[in-house]
């Protein structure tokens, strides 16, 4: 590969986003910033292995965007306009476009955020609509992730930007009054945005480290906004915690799945832990425990345990079990189910999971894990069997390889 399509490629992958933001912000379209995105990547094929790579790839992406999306108008322009179009195509020709980038990135994908998670929007509109802008994803990925047909949520993503554009939806972080009502699918999509980076849904490799860089930034941003919101400061508590590990979770040799008891603890980013540790401290003492501070302090646990015999499970499963009686969630009661078997031993956890068998038989970790408490149990053929049902689910390369190799060890 060039070093020219190298260039583009790493721009892709670590700023996407940030640029998307930038364009919707100054076009308030969704479809128009996207398609003059993908326009502006495609001339970059074309020029730079002429031209050469530009000193900054993102402001030369930004602008070449920009001027594609003015074509777009003025072609358009036949016939009687739409007053915002034409306020828009004048605004653009007059360059009143976005600052640049450096200035105003950051503040533009919390707007973002905030104008995916306005409430007139279906709830589970608002995660794909920011996985599929910010987070760069493409639909079949969101698909996956949020366990629904590929078609379905294409057709989610057409009637939120719809809804935004026909209702006038504001591009603007909400008045102080207004915070409290966006918080929670707020913190939600910015946690699916770090999920998607620490376990990559469709990929070769197991982390998207831009994601997860990208969702502790916009999880800092948050706490600053809303400092007395101890759940703003549990989210970032959980993925510092999180984030701190993930250089241990693949093998560098293999390119597989290293699971968190054989993970290398010296190379665990403590000063990272240390951090989301306090983070937390300071959430607990306000008195609210919510989701995202049970979450941490079970990722705190992990953290604090100097080797994997020294992990407190017993405190992990009562903290999941408390867990379990804020968040109705399938999810959950597995993790509870693992926590549970590391203590009374996998027997135990096959009978917790068994009653979850429906709600999660198209969730991969479920086939999985009851592939590992069989597997421990001595009982090959039927642990074959989910190992191979976890596997068809697979489109991770790091988790697909560590599950064939299990499988194959069997």
């Amino acid at each position: 590969m060039s070093p020219e399509r190298l260039a583009l490629d790493a721009v892709f992958r670590e700023a996407h986003g940030r640029i998307l933001a930038s364009l919707i912000g100054g076009l308030r379209d969704f479809d128009l910033a996207e398609d003059s995105l993908q326009e502006a990547f495609a001339t970059a094929i074309e020029t730079w292995p002429r031209d050469g790579v530009p000193r900054s790839p993102a402001s030369w992406l930004i602008t070449t965007a920009r001027r594609k999306a003015l074509d777009r108008l003025r072609r358009q322009q036949v016939g009687t306009r739409k007053l915002a179009e034409a306020a828009l195509l004048a605004a653009l020709e007059r360059e009143e476009f976005s600052p640049p980038m450096e200035s105003v990135i950051t503040d533009e994908r919390l707007r973002l955020i905030f104008t995916c998670c306005h409430p007139a929007l279906p709830p589970e509109a608002r995660a794909a609509l920011t996985l599929r802008t910010l987070g760069g994803l493409t639909t079949g990925e969101i698909a996956r992730a949020f366990l629904v047909p590929e078609a379905t949520l294409a057709q989610r993503l057409v009637r939120a930007k719809q809804k935004i554009r026909d209702a006038g939806i504001p591009y603007a972080v909400p008045a102080d009054g207004d915070l409290p009502e966006r918080l929670g699918p707020v913190l939600t999509v910015v946690y699916l945005v770090f999920n998607e980076g620490y376990s990559a849904t469709s990929a070769d490799t197991l982390v998207r480290r831009e994601l997860c860089s990208e969702a502790i930034r916009l999880g800092r941003l948050l706490v600053q906004l809303m400092p007395d919101e101890p759940e703003a400061r549990g989210l970032l508590a959980l993925m510092l915690l999180h984030d701190s590990r993930r250089d241990t979770r693949v093998d560098p040799i293999t390119g597989q799945l290293v699971l968190l008891e054989d993970q290398d603890r010296s190379r665990w980013v403590h000063q990272q832990i240390d951090e989301g540790i306090e983070v937390l401290e300071t959430a607990l003492r306000r008195h609210r425990p919510g989701p995202y501070q049970l979450q941490a302090a079970i990722a705190a646990v992990h953290a604090e345990a100097a080797t994997p015999a020294e992990t407190d499970w017993r405190q992990i499963a009562a903290l999941y079990e408390r867990l379990a009686g804020l968040v109705q969630s399938p999810v959950v009661e597995l993790n509870w189910a693992v926590a549970v078997a590391m203590v009374d031993g996998p027997e135990r956890g096959l009978t917790l999971v068994a009653p979850l068998a429906e709600r999660l038989d198209a969730y991969q970790p479920y086939h999985a894990t009851r592939a590992d408490f069989l597997r421990r149990l001595g009982r090959p053929t039927e642990a074959a069997e989910a190992y191979e049902r976890a596997i068809e689910m697979t489109s991770n390369g790091a988790e697909l390889g560590f599950l064939k190799a299990r499988l194959g060890g069997l």
